[in-house]
Parts: C-alpha cells; structure tokens; sequence
C-alpha cells in the first residue's frame, strides 16, 4: 500500500479554484460571441466582472464540499452544479442591480449562465472520475475500521469495498460474535480490541456498527476511544436491507433524532416536472411511432398468427392492475399471464427474438406513458401473479410501487433485467427499485434514459 500522500487535503482547494477559473471563462466566452464588448453599465463592464467573481466565491463556499464526498453519483453532482449557478444568478443580479444600472440583455445573461452551467457540471464529473482514479492508485484513501458484524456492518464493508474509487482502505474488522471471523479477512479482534488496535495503528476513520439497543455502553465506549485517539467517529444505524431511505440529523433540545426524507416525488413540483417530461417525450414517440409500428406489425402477421399487440394485466401505481401494451413476440399460448420469458423460450418467435433484444417491442407502453398509467423511467411492471407471489416472499416489495412503473429502470441498467430464476435477483432488483424511488431527480431520469439507449445499441445478454 502507497503512502496516503500530503496532498490530498488540497484536492478541495485546487478543485475550487478551476471552478473559479470555470466562470471566468465562460464569461470571456460570452464576451467573444458577442465581438468582445465591455459596456460601460452592461454584463461585461469591469465592475460586473468583479461582482462576477465575488458572487463565485461565495457560491464556492457553500457548494465546494462536493469536491470531499467520497460517494456521491453523477446526476446529483449535475444537481449541485444546477444549484450553484442558478444561486450565482440569483447573487449576481442582486448585487448589480444595487451596485449600479444594469442593463444587459436577457440573452447575453441566458447565453453566458447555459455555457456556464455545461461547463461546471461536465468538470464536475469529470473531476470525480480524476479523483476516483487517483484512489484506485492507492493514494487519497481513509484507513478505517468496522466495528459491529451484524447485516449492516458486512453490509457497509461490501460497499466500502465494491468501489476502490471510494478510497476507503479497511485495516480492522471488529466484532464479539467468534462467526465474525469468517465475515471478512481483516477481521482483528472483538470490542475489546479496538482501543489496542487504535493507538498502535494508524486510524483515519471508525465506523461503528453495533447496535446500541443491546448494549448502549459499547456504543458510548467507542466514541470515548475515538476522541481519545483523534479518530472521527461515524455511528451506522441499524436499518433493514431493503431500507436505504435518507436520513436528516436533527434534534430536540441535546436529544439526536433522525428525520425520514419523504420520497422525492411527494413533492408537487417533482411531479409536475415528472410527468411533463413524459408526457412531451411520449408525444414527441407516439407521433413518430407509424414510421416503427408499420414494418414491425408486418413482421409480427408473417412471424404467427394472430394480434399485433399483446396486451396484459401488471400491477401499477399503489398496486392497481392496468392493462400494459407490448408488440406480441411470441406464439399465442396459454402461460403469457404467469410465466416469464426464458433464454431460448420456444414461445418466442424470430422475429419477436428481434424485437426483444432491440426492446423495440417495448414501444407501444408510450402510449401508456401518455395516458398516465406508467413513467419513461420507474420500476418495472411485473405480471400481478408475480405481484401476488413475491409480495408474500420479499420484505419491502411493494414500496416499489409507490411511484409509477416505468418502461425502463435503475434495476434494468444495473443488469437486472429479464428472468430472475432464483429468490436473490428479484430481491436485488427490488432494491434497486426502490432506491430509486428514494433517490429520484430528473437527472437521474436522464442517466437511465442514455444508459438504456447504449445498452440497446451494445446489446444485452438478458435482453430475451
């Protein structure tokens, strides 16, 4: 293991000054497509460069700390940037205004904050995959340690551990249960270890994953460790599996409470922004749609007989049934309501094979988009026999029908798609479905959107 390097408390700082450096130009920019001019009282006088910068600084203060999250995903970095520029306008424009005569045209300012906001959210992203590929080099990392082996404790350590990028370097694994041993191979010791272990080995970080429900001294006892050998210490509440929901620190007096974050979507405007997306892109789909459903529908009449759409009954919104439309890919039978698709299923035709692994076959469900029964983006709808079985078989399974099902989904891009044969997968899937539920945002929407669209034209292997 490399050293952890003296650099990396700058990372921060050097970020923030090419995120400075980020408004200038676009600024200059701005100014050359507009032949360089520097009005007296207008958008590139020099007192409005220097306000320019003043309002960046204090953007940089609030929204910089983006630069220090070690996991944090690429639509809400775009989120952040999104919120600083629309927070510098609104400081700029204030500070002008009182400063002096303002009176540059709406679209000079329109110009200069697109180029601004396209060029800070691409660094932004960009800079993260830098920063991921320092760590994966060994340097910028945090040593840590796990106290508490229970399901959320080897379940902190796989994602610690699933992403080199995270720049986490577990050195100690503690726990009083003697199975903990097997649990993970840096396991050293149980509680009473920890103290020993902290002051002869170098600790960045303790995160401490026991329950205090069962022994509040253990909890208090790491904490005074912690202090005691200037180690941040980071307490791992002990939710479920399937429970990923977000959580708000606050307090009642010098009581700590922990605040549930409703689901995005229960807020109106997410909603509204939402379904206006929806419902402009599955007009856009639907006008368009002749120049596909003609030479598909054809294809499907000389592939077997019978209807060109397959029509049936998934579970929706809060659990009610809604009639879901498919191109029909396979031969009429008699198992379409109960029995998924399987690799080389010899009810599907050639054609449909076709239309499958291109998801073409997917494409009438816009128009249920358009009526309002599914989302582009969501959970996938699952037969209401499926609904029925895992309902009874898999803890929060129908929290993922809290929000519209969708034609595609988080669970569908991280590979979860098509049959599931055993319990796990759609377990797996189930909680991606609902971490999405909990982490919606319209960039989000975006990612999965592109994400399908290059595993359609790459091709996928569950795609039948």
């Amino acid at each position: 293991m490399k050293s952890k390097g003296r650099y990396g408390q700058f990372v921060r700082w050097i970020f923030s000054i090419i995120d400075l450096l980020i408004v200038n130009l676009a600024f200059y920019a701005t100014m050359l497509w507009y032949d360089g001019e520097f009005g007296t009282d207008g958008m590139y006088s020099r007192m409005a460069w220097v306000v320019l910068n003043v309002a960046m600084l204090v953007c940089i203060y609030f929204f910089s700390d983006v630069h220090e999250r070690r996991v944090v995903y690429a639509d809400k970095v775009v989120g952040q940037a999104l919120k600083l520029v629309l927070t510098h306008a609104g400081i700029f424009v204030t500070l002008t205004s009182f400063l002096g005569p303002y009176d540059a045209p709406w679209h000079h300012m329109l110009r200069f904050y697109l180029i601004f906001f396209v060029v800070l959210a691409s660094w932004w992203v960009v800079s993260r995959q830098l920063v991921k590929l320092y760590r994966n080099r060994g340097y910028n990392f945090k040593r840590v340690i796990v106290i508490g082996g229970g399901t959320v404790g080897v379940r902190l350590i796989d994602e610690m551990l699933g992403d080199q990028g995270y720049g986490y370097h577990i050195v100690g694994f503690f726990d009083n249960n003697p199975r903990a041993r097997s649990a993970s191979a840096v396991y050293q010791g149980t509680l009473d270890d920890v103290e020993q272990f902290v002051k002869t080995h170098q600790v960045d970080e303790m995160f401490c994953a026991v329950p205090d429900i069962e022994d509040n001294n253990n909890v208090s006892r790491m904490i005074r460790i912690a202090d005691n050998n200037a180690v941040d210490f980071y307490y791992v509440p002990q939710f479920g599996r399937t429970v990923t929901r977000q959580f708000e620190l606050q307090s009642v007096g010098d009581v700590p409470i922990l605040a549930v974050h409703p689901y995005p979507l229960k807020n109106p405007l997410n909603r509204i922004i939402k379904r206006a997306f929806d419902l402009l892109v599955s007009t856009v789909v639907l006008i368009l749609s002749p120049l596909v459903i003609l030479p598909v529908a054809i294809g499907i009449k000389l592939s077997s007989p019978g209807p060109i759409f397959f029509v049936q009954k998934r579970t929706g919104y809060r659990g009610q049934a809604f009639n879901c439309y498919k191109f029909r890919t396979m031969r009429l039978n008699a198992d379409s309501d109960t029995r998924q698709a399987t690799k080389d299923d010899p009810r599907v035709t050639r054609f449909g094979n076709l239309l499958r692994r291109t998801s073409i076959d997917e494409l009438p469900q816009f128009y249920n988009v358009w009526r309002g029964d599914m989302s582009i983006v969501g959970p996938r709808p699952h037969m209401v026999a499926q609904t029925e079985m895992y309902s009874e078989l898999i803890d929060k399974y129908m929290l993922r029908h809290t929000i519209k099902p969708g034609i595609t989904g988080w669970a569908q891009v991280r590979g979860y798609r098509g049959q599931t044969e055993e319990l796990w997968q759609m377990e797996k899937r189930v909680e991606y479905d609902v971490w999405y539920a909990e982490n919606w945002s319209f960039f989000l929407d975006l990612k999965i959107i592109f994400l399908t669209v290059w595993n359609a034209i790459k091709g996928e292997a569950n795609a039948y």
